[in-house]
């Protein structure tokens, strides 16, 4: 989503990756039916969820995410069923735990069905638009299906889905797969069913329930592309949606294929700028704009690409737990990025990865964290920060300076074809790009991601004029150190000479013979590294 806003070394790896958050790790989920009764009388869903398990070990009880009654918002379980027999069910603060007769033998597959209704407290936003139409949209991220949802809510749990909403006939619903029925119901009420057979984390489960206006904007790749906007924005909204057609081609010819059947993009009621719900992106909804200038066209350029690249990466390839989200929203970031150099230029890459080391030198004068931060299980939402966007897609940038254009992309498409419709972590996304590259990645993995910080250089210079000698001395003022590969531009009004130097130690001098008198030293003149700076003339 987007706001508009060693062997030692392996081990640390491994120990990061296995943490789980409040993940329900007896059962696998494998598809799940749910059944949702929407009006207009009243804000209470009546819900009937059909859940297909499989027992990840013996046990005679099960939970699932589920958030009960309170100040009479929340869901009330009214009965359980496994395989169509009634089972004794408890329901709790945050979920709602199941008791079998019997236990179910590790492997066993099993049928869950749930039936509930309530206010939702979250999750399901039912409110009105800018318009003052009512409208019902999920709103998933990071863990709030649970709202309205019985699921296991944590991304290392994918499933199929499949939603059938019943609601007055005068709404028009999108969801998550392909619209498999549509049948007018007596009284003014229509029943929509759309169908995902593609496994998908529940934070990017959705339903949205709106009058809408909608149009084909494109088919891509045999790929439908569809816009769904408020009826009052039909004329802008379509122009303006339009947008996404070569933004998709762009991303299948540099990653590959797209993972789902539609995309469509839907003006909607999210908290977040843009929401990657799989095959039916959620925008704000004054993403669609009174004018279409060029400033608001490349406004929205950048969010669609953003949240249309986070189709393979966070939907299709999903973090394996919540630590590891910068390869959900670093690689959208950084994509982004990619696309915007493609479509105008390496200056414009240059611009924007400049903004963002800004960004994350702020950010970490207050916020002493690394990339993979095990410090935030408790407030998931403080996850949404520069480390997890900005300094994720400045360690790509800085990945493909590293390996180059052709082995850093060939390295993306392997990555994402090994782990489509799977789950990664940090450490299986490093083992593919080594792989791919024959490097040895371990050390550039830990100082960027599960290290605080960033380089801070103190850079001193002099020129020796008889005897043409440039002195150069470079230390690093952080605590940790690191080891990166430090280009800087030497110049005066007529000739300028680059020099790249490997820094691997605290402190380095460089003597560089020069028959000219150098009046300034520029840092990293490419945009490559990621660091803060500052240098002066020893006179």
């Amino acid at each position: 989503m987007k706001f508009i806003r060693g062997k030692g070394a392996i081990i640390f790896f491994i120990i990061i990756s296995s943490i789980v958050h409040a993940q329900n790790q007896r059962i696998d989920v494998l598809h799940y039916t749910f059944h949702a009764g929407l009006n207009d009388s009243n804000n209470i869903i009546r819900g009937d969820a059909d859940i297909r398990l499989i027992m990840n070990e013996p046990s005679k009880e099960i939970y699932f995410d589920l958030v009960s009654v309170n100040n009479g918002r929340g869901m009330k379980v009214l009965s359980v069923t496994n395989d169509e027999k009634q089972v004794a069910f408890k329901q709790e603060k945050n979920r709602v735990n199941i008791f079998f007769d019997s236990v179910l033998t590790k492997g066993a597959e099993e049928n869950v069905n749930i039936k509930y209704e309530g206010v939702p407290a979250d999750g399901l936003i039912i409110d009105t638009n800018k318009f003052h139409h009512r409208t019902f949209f999920a709103d998933n991220w990071p863990n709030r299906a649970r709202n309205w949802l019985p699921c296991n809510d944590h991304p290392a749990d994918k499933a199929s889905v499949e939603f059938i909403i019943t609601a007055p006939d005068h709404y028009s619903v999108i969801a998550n797969g392909v619209l498999t029925e549509e049948t007018e119901l007596p009284d003014h009420v229509k029943l929509t069913r759309w169908k995902e057979d593609v496994a998908l984390p529940t934070k990017v489960m959705v339903i949205g329930v709106a009058d809408f206006a909608i149009q084909l904007s494109g088919v891509v790749d045999c790929i439908p592309v569809t816009s769904w906007v408020f009826p009052e924005n039909r004329f802008n909204g379509f122009k303006e949606y339009a947008i996404s057609d070569k933004i998709l081609s762009f991303f299948i010819n540099y990653i590959g294929p797209y993972p789902y059947k539609k995309l469509a993009n839907v003006q909607s009621r999210t908290r977040f700028g843009g929401m990657e719900n799989a095959s039916n992106i959620f925008y704000f909804e004054n993403s669609v704009a009174d004018d279409t200038s060029k400033h608001t066209m490349r406004r929205l350029e950048d969010l669609f690409a953003h949240e249309t690249a986070h189709q393979w990466f966070g939907d299709a390839v999903s973090e394996s737990d919540w630590p590891h989200l910068w390869l959900s929203e670093g690689f959208a970031t950084y994509l982004t990025h990619l696309y915007i150099e493609h479509e105008y230029g390496t200056d414009s890459l240059k611009e924007r990865m400049k903004h963002d080391r800004n960004d994350v030198i702020d950010f970490y004068k207050i916020h002493k964290t690394p990339v993979i931060d095990t410090s935030s299980a408790n407030n998931l939402m403080q996850l949404l920060n520069e480390n997890s966007y900005k300094k994720g897609s400045w360690v790509l940038h800085m990945l493909r300076r590293k390996l180059g254009d052709r082995v850093f992309q060939k390295g993306i498409q392997t990555y994402y074809e090994t782990y489509k419709n799977k789950n990664a972590s940090t450490d299986d996304f490093m083992q593919i790009m080594e792989k791919v590259s024959g490097q040895d990645l371990q050390i550039f993995f830990k100082q960027w991601l599960y290290t605080p910080g960033h380089p801070v250089l103190q850079v001193r210079w002099k020129y020796n004029a008889s005897r043409e000698m440039l002195l150069v001395t470079v230390k690093q003022m952080q605590d940790y150190l690191f080891r990166f590969p430090l280009q800087f531009s030497i110049s005066n009004k007529n000739t300028s000479l680059l020099k790249t130097v490997y820094i691997n130690k605290k402190d380095t001098t460089l003597s560089i013979l020069m028959n000219f008198i150098p009046q300034q030293i520029n840092l990293d003149p490419g945009v490559n590294l990621l660091f803060a700076a500052s240098v002066s003339e020893i006179k």
